[in-house]
């Protein structure tokens, strides 16, 4: 197998797939949310959770440490151990998504009148159970691709995944919402997840087969086989999978126990259950999806980590690891704080844009949510690269801190009539600030990479201040020119341009920088030509 290029040529094939299946997610959740309305996002965001905590428990750990260890033989010349993991995750999968679907399936029922106390939600339930067959195996099969560093292959089968989804699941929210209401139209629109399942994992198997003759070529050649049985590479796998998994729960679990908190406490703070379970649809159907949009690139981002720094340590070379960290996180600030900063100046815009049906409280929800984008994508960069350092728990310690915090608060300040459903946004942003402030301490600790101040934090925030400024001002002109809507997207165009430029001009990115990104000389020399960059 070739040498690979940096992981920075990884993430941005990712990261652009992210944002295709982000644009088609638009194209699903904002219709969507017009169609089946607040009540039926509500039951659609009802039944998520759950089965993404019961995905999680069959998958979440398996396809990063199958990536891990791949890489980690790889590395070593030894292709006949890689696969030999590769058809052991396969098959614990495959049982695992088996087990999760029996479980998700026949408790359906108990769940939603039991447990969330939300019994509109129980034919959601039920359309996304079949997606626990398929995608356990389809994330093996991606963990596989992963460790190889062959992300092309991984983003082709998402964005397939997410065209099938969307195409299925607004035609039959449509039908279903038309034929019964909120709660089969929310049923329909999450049944696509299965289809998109489906298909990703057909395109990962014939991609799988297709190459059969080079992987045989490798094993052939491969060097320092050891060869070890099904247990032995099991308890490998279970070694670093168990800890993700359980970080990887937190979340999920985290959001049942807000279906369950948030709507009880609301009651409490004086509103009804229909009252209660719009704003909760409000909040994490609108405008926690808006704060997630940037996560599609930090996501890529720690996913193109893993393998490149398990495979630096595998080589015992510690400076290329401590490089890829300060690359990754100093780019992932160069996405989220002008994410978040913009997402701040343009939170009603924004809100008034893509939900114009919706009251100004959705508004509020997102400028209150916003912290997280930076909190999060930091989060999940450095997520990967404390997995691919062999510390696996550090993020499970890390979030289940963050989470206390977040129901603490949660439940103490959503009962309070003043503050309401902006009591769960704000345990939601110190749930993540814990987290991220843990991570990074121990980072610096164990593996001694050092951050210039000025080039981490006081030039990115000089770039962001003045974009945020900016666009303040822009919006505030154009909307008493063109009107709202189309200001706020001159307004998104302006702040990008003067993000981009400033940035360069304070020094926030060096030609060196600029060299290492894919395509990089192509950059470099057209930043030359219009003498931003010397």
């Amino acid at each position: 197998m070739k040498e690979k290029d940096s992981f920075l040529k990884g993430a941005l094939i990712l990261g652009v797939a992210g944002i295709l299946i982000k644009v088609m997610g638009a194209f699903f959740r904002i219709p969507l949310g017009n169609l089946i309305g607040a009540e039926g996002m509500g039951y659609y965001q009802a039944a998520y959770p759950v089965y993404t905590l019961f995905l999680t428990l069959a998958t979440a750990g398996f396809p990063t440490a199958l990536a891990k260890l791949v890489s980690e033989k790889n590395a070593r010349g030894d292709f006949k151990g890689a696969n030999k993991i590769f058809k052991v995750s396969y098959a614990t999968l495959f049982l695992t998504g088996l087990l999760a679907f029996l479980i998700f399936f026949l408790g359906a029922d108990y769940i939603v009148n039991n447990i969330m106390k939300n019994p509109g939600a129980y034919y959601a339930m039920l359309a996304i159970s079949p997606a626990l067959l398929f995608v356990p195996v389809m994330s093996a099969y991606r963990g596989y691709f992963q460790g190889r560093r062959e992300m092309s292959k991984i983003a082709i089968s998402q964005i397939g995944e997410q065209f099938f989804r969307v195409i299925l699941g607004i035609a039959l929210a449509y039908y279903l919402m038309k034929v019964s209401g909120p709660e089969l139209g929310a049923a329909g629109a999450i049944m696509g997840a299965t289809v998109g399942a489906v298909f990703s994992i057909l395109y990962l198997i014939i991609t799988y087969i297709f190459e059969g003759r080079k992987r045989k070529l490798e094993i052939e050649k491969s060097k320092h086989f050891q060869d070890e049985d099904v247990f032995t590479i099991l308890g490998r796998l279970l070694v670093v999978a168990i800890p993700i998994t359980i970080g990887a729960s937190v979340m999920p679990l985290v959001n049942m126990i807000d279906n369950v908190i948030v709507i009880r406490r609301l009651e409490v703070a004086g509103f009804s259950l229909a009252q209660a379970n719009e704003m909760f649809g409000q909040l994490t159907g609108m405008a926690m999806a808006i704060v997630n949009l940037p996560s599609v690139l930090t996501v890529a981002m720690s996913m193109s980590l893993v393998p490149a720094i398990s495979e630096s340590f595998a080589r015992g070379n510690r400076q290329q690891a401590i490089k890829d960290t300060k690359n990754g996180i100093k780019v992932t600030l160069l996405i989220v704080l002008p994410a978040a900063f913009g997402m701040a100046s343009l939170a009603h815009p924004i809100i008034e844009l893509l939900y114009p049906k919706e009251p100004a409280l959705v508004g509020q929800i997102l400028l209150y949510l916003t912290p997280c984008v930076v909190f999060l994508g930091l989060i999940q960069t450095m997520n990967g690269i404390l997995q691919g350092m062999g510390k696996p728990m550090i993020p499970v310690v890390a979030l289940l801190l963050g989470m206390l915090s977040k129901i603490v608060i949660s439940y103490t300040l959503t009962a309070m009539p003043s503050i309401n459903i902006l009591g769960s946004a704000l345990g939601t942003v110190s749930a993540y600030l814990i987290a991220a402030l843990f991570e990074i301490v121990y980072i610096v600790k164990v593996l001694r990479v050092k951050f210039s101040v000025m080039d981490f934090l006081i030039k990115p925030l000089i770039t962001v201040v003045t974009m945020f400024v900016c666009v303040k001002l822009g919006y505030s002109v154009f909307a008493s020119i063109v009107g709202g809507k189309l200001a706020t997207l001159i307004s998104v165009a302006l702040g990008g341009i003067i993000y981009v430029l400033v940035l360069i001009l304070v020094g926030g990115i060096t030609k060196e920088e600029v060299l290492t990104m894919p395509k990089g000389n192509k950059i470099y020399n057209i930043l030359k030509k219009v003498k931003l960059m010397k």
